[in-house]
């Protein structure tokens, strides 16, 4: 596609981000950009753009000739990757907002663009309008990314947010997020911490090179989380997020998770609320940097997805350097949590699991307490799994017995983070 080349979309899905992206580029012809055709599964529904613009037939777009670009905006992951798959296949470049589909698939989604020396972008697939992959694949392409730590689900951290300064219960939290648009059209995506660990999954490709389907990574929501643990947080000067993190460990071993945090008010990421999104980057040459903005809703994913198509307009691809780069990441499971855990009387024993038990309390509804665990043994623990138990990270630590000397301090979110 050469600098000057008129981009003609094949757009699938017109809900309200579709409807977005059609009208911004009808009213910004210096694009160069138009909507030829709009692929969605019912014609009798009233839309804001003329009728002859719609087919329930996927064909008329994959093997037009005359479209060059197709921009995907569908909640089905399955549907996505057939599509996304056949339009590479045919020599389209693809822009995609589908994370649960390119976290599932990107290896090979990788491999399609190349062999058809075609695009496939999705910077709306992590963290809405916060240009996180794009400063990941330029901005730090030379420079030594010690950590990546971030609320990257607005869903999730709107019902914590209603939760811990507004006392909502969990129930109302999430229909409110529901009825403004903040939650997916599955909710158990956004609560249960899959939508996070999906945007985790595609982070470790960009941040580190690494390939792990989003199922190998540990993660836990925010449907455990029960009131005596929002209590607990406050009264310690806390709130509770639900956090990604994606932590170098030594020079070859990155450990990555998804669990509900302890925040303490020194740490950026306690100014986060609502459907914002917020992210932490350490790194070698530029210290620690903060990217902040909304992560859900029409407007922060309209915003990415237009940002791809303009992108394409001068032939951007991302080259994924980490990939083929020294040192090679591969991911670990040696490290040591500090954790709060909060449970029923029948898991008591789940104590034998801990290095170290720092803190205890029981009564008759509710135990807790605090202290260390290995990170591999938390991953196979199956009381962590249980809903009648809740845990909430407190800090990264060093694995002493490592027999790699580790080169991060205790990341500790509770207080001000300190990397080395």
């Amino acid at each position: 596609m050469s600098k000057h080349t008129k981009l003609n979309i094949g757009l699938f899905g017109f809900g309200v981000v579709g409807e977005g992206i059609f009208s911004v580029l009808k009213q910004t012809p210096s694009l160069n950009a138009t909507i030829r055709k709009i692929a969605i599964k019912h014609l009798f529904k009233e839309r804001n753009a003329p009728k002859e613009l719609f087919t329930t037939d996927a064909s008329e777009i994959l093997f037009d000739p005359s479209i060059n670009v197709v921009v995907e905006l569908i909640d089905d992951a399955e549907a996505a990757y057939q599509i996304v798959t056949q339009a590479l296949k045919q020599g389209k470049h693809v822009v995609s907002a589908n994370k649960k589909m390119i976290a599932a698939h990107l290896p090979e989604l990788i491999e399609l663009q190349k062999k058809h020396k075609v695009s496939l972008l999705y910077e709306a697939a992590v963290c809405g309008s916060i240009p996180v992959i794009r400063n990941l694949e330029e901005y730090y392409d030379n420079d030594l990314l010690h950590s990546f730590s971030g609320i990257v689900n607005g869903s999730t951290n709107y019902i914590l947010t209603k939760m811990s300064q507004e006392k909502w219960c969990y129930d109302e939290a999430l229909k409110q997020a529901q009825q403004l648009g903040f939650a997916e059209s599955d909710p158990g995506l956004d609560v249960e911490g899959k939508d996070a660990v999906n945007k985790l999954a595609i982070v470790l490709k960009h941040a580190y090179g690494i390939d792990v389907h989003p199922t190998n990574i540990l993660h836990q929501g925010i449907t455990h989380l029960h009131e005596k643990d929002t209590q607990y947080a406050a009264e310690k000067g806390n709130t509770i997020k639900l956090v990604a993190n994606a932590v170098c460990i030594n020079k070859q071993e990155v450990i990555a998770f998804v669990l509900p945090t302890f925040v303490g008010a020194s740490n950026k990421l306690s100014s986060v609320d609502n459907e914002y999104n917020g992210v932490l980057i350490g790194s070698k040459l530029a210290d620690e940097q903060f990217l902040y903005g909304k992560g859900a809703g029409r407007y922060p994913t309209s915003s990415a997805v237009l940002s791809d198509i303009a992108a394409l307009r001068y032939q951007y691809k991302y080259e994924y350097k980490k990939s083929s780069s020294l040192p090679e990441y591969t991911l670990s499971q040696q490290a040591v949590l500090r954790i709060y855990v909060s449970y029923s009387a029948q898991h008591q024993s789940l104590i034998d699991d801990l290095i170290h038990v720092e803190e205890q309390y029981k009564c008759e509804h509710r135990n807790y307490c605090i202290g260390t665990i290995y990170l591999k043994t938390l991953i196979h623990a199956p009381w962590f799994y249980k809903q009648s138990v809740s845990t909430v990270l407190v800090s990264i630590m060093p694995d002493l017995d490592s027999k790699d000397n580790m080169e991060i301090a205790e990341l500790d979110y509770s207080v001000e983070t300190i990397y080395n």
